[in-house]
């Protein structure tokens, strides 16, 4: 059980341990006498039960509970704001001790619930049809960062595996387990996670793949890497190693199909132009069609939607397991474009789809709380030269 009383203790001058590696954490315990054997055992209440009070902590000794909270602390954000759309769709604007803020998403389904999360305060990236694009990038999430907005979603949800037959924090009670047994993932209100909230995930990707590293430990989180997708612009150097570290699914931002067009949308396109980028997918290490990359491509009036654009979509894509998710744009204050109309979005799908590729067109979701696929954005500010020392670099 989360106890919010606990989430609120002061916490200054202790050690966060969300985030830390089993070594890391067993060297921490070492520091101030404790056996290793002891950072499974908490693992397992933070990754698994999702306990922020050491008191809770009941197969551990009393005083080793007291021991441990003086020294040490499991953090989360704080919620600024809780919007709930008409669909059912989550957001959580969070905000870290530093005053930066992120946003995080949950979508709700028949068949499974989607939590969108960010790897950047801001964006490294300037996509001219993306809301976050117009943000510039404060600075990379650390890990515990990433792991701690699934977490909250876990919590705000109750969505953790419970003890003793005792209740989340928002929701009903689940299935009663003990520590060490195993969560199956069925039954769950979060079943996937998509790196497709604030952020380029492979311009921070060091604090991602940790991150996503401890959510798919089967001993915490326990989310299948076939569970979890990570999508990028196309930072070719980072994709062969993404899929031989994490395994996980790839979504390709593609959006466009000539590298003219595609330097203006996705500008990163410049330094990684489509030949590159193609041939990076084509050498994915889990590529199989049991393993299909996902081209995402907003649909866009009159720029990139037609029928020689569908076209060459299919040429591109060619002899690559994928499938392509046609998103209808999501306007925002601003936006310099248009969504294309719902017959230009079934005529450019039914062209791939004839030539074999599924081509979903993505109901938009939480558009009523701005939500949806390219509306995110904080108010967080890049400091100013003379404030803000170094920020982290593009590779």
């Amino acid at each position: 059980m989360v106890d919010a009383a606990a989430m609120d203790k002061p916490t200054e001058g202790k050690t966060n341990l969300i985030g830390l590696t089993r070594d890391e954490l067993k060297a921490l315990l070492a520091s101030i006498g404790l056996e290793p054997f002891r950072a499974q055992q908490i693992w397992t209440w933070m990754y698994k039960f999702g306990i922020v009070d050491f008191s809770e902590m009941t197969t551990i000794a009393k005083a080793t509970r007291t021991l441990l909270d003086e020294h040490f602390t499991i953090s989360r954000p704080r919620v600024d704001t809780d919007l709930q759309s008409t669909d059912g769709t989550r957001k959580w604007l969070l905000s870290f001790p530093d005053k930066n803020q992120i946003e995080t998403v949950h979508i709700p389904e028949e068949d499974r619930g989607t939590l969108c999360v960010s790897s950047q305060v801001g964006c490294t990236l300037t996509c001219t049809f993306c809301h976050t694009g117009t943000q510039r990038l404060v600075r990379n999430l650390e890990a515990d960062e990433i792991i701690a907005q699934v977490m909250l979603a876990r919590d705000k949800l109750g969505d953790w595996a419970t003890v003793n037959g005792s209740k989340g924090k928002e929701g009903g009670a689940k299935k009663s387990r003990e520590p060490g047994q195993s969560e199956e993932e069925d039954g769950r209100l979060i079943t996937n996670i998509v790196m497709m909230g604030m952020g380029e995930p492979l311009y921070n990707y060091e604090n991602v793949a940790r991150a996503l590293s401890i959510i798919m430990d089967p001993h915490g989180i326990s989310l299948s890497k076939r569970r979890i997708t990570l999508s990028t612009s196309g930072i070719v150097p980072f994709i062969k190693r993404c899929g031989e570290e994490l395994g996980v699914s790839l979504a390709i931002s593609l959006h466009a199909v000539r590298d003219d067009l595609r330097d203006e949308l996705v500008p990163i396109n410049r330094k990684y132009p489509l030949a590159e980028l193609m041939q990076a997918c084509r050498d994915y290490p889990t590529l199989s069609n049991a393993r299909r990359i996902t081209f995402e491509y907003v649909m866009l009036k009159g720029i990139n939607d037609s029928d020689a654009d569908a076209r060459e979509l299919v040429r591109l894509i060619k002899n690559i397991p994928a499938k392509v998710n046609l998103i209808p744009f999501n306007p925002w204050p601003g936006a310099p474009y248009e969504c294309s109309s719902n017959n230009r979005i079934h005529s450019f799908s039914r062209i791939i789809l004839d030539a074999g590729y599924a081509s979903p067109v993505r109901t938009p979701r939480g558009q009523d709380i701005f939500a949806a696929c390219g509306q995110l954005k904080s108010l967080s500010q890049r400091p100013s030269k003379s404030r803000m020392g170094s920020v982290p670099s593009s590779p």
